[in-house]
């Protein structure tokens, strides 16, 4: 069985990620997924927080990245993550997050609004992504 598998990361902008790696942990809808090398395929859809990927028997860095929203597919021992949104954790500025999360806390949904519940979930879905860019970093390792 081989101990490592291609991984690629592509966002409606840009190709960010196409390497090879021996594991990673994916923030799927509804939790943490690990993946491994002959991992069974699987289709899946993303959440918000980190993907952290290992690369095997090098010095590389570990990979992190913030992702929100998606969708993934495990194949043929190629793991392809579609992010709608996906930035290295190492570029998070905390001071830009934390605004972030300021503005949509601030936002207020009418209670005449026609299109109200869906303003609301997508509130709620910033003020969930603006606090994991937050603790992701202010997480993040300096020098």
């Amino acid at each position: 069985m081989a101990s490592t598998f291609r991984c690629r990361l592509v966002t409606p902008a840009a190709r960010l990620f196409d390497e090879t790696v021996s594991s990673a942990v994916v923030p799927m809808w509804d939790g943490l997924m690990g993946f491994l090398p002959g991992r069974a395929p699987i289709l899946g859809k993303l959440g918000i927080g980190e993907l952290k990927l290992e690369f095997a028997g090098s010095a590389k860095t570990p990979g992190n990245y913030f992702i929100d929203g998606g969708v993934l597919q495990m194949a043929e021992n190629e793991l392809t993550i579609l992010a709608e949104r996906a930035t290295p954790v190492a570029d998070l500025n905390a001071a830009d997050a934390e605004a972030q999360l300021s503005k949509a806390e601030a936002e207020r949904v009418s209670l005449e609004d026609p299109s109200r519940e869906a303003k609301s979930k997508r509130r709620e879905r910033e003020i969930r992504s603006a606090t994991e860019k937050v603790r992701l970093a202010r997480g993040k390792k300096i020098g």
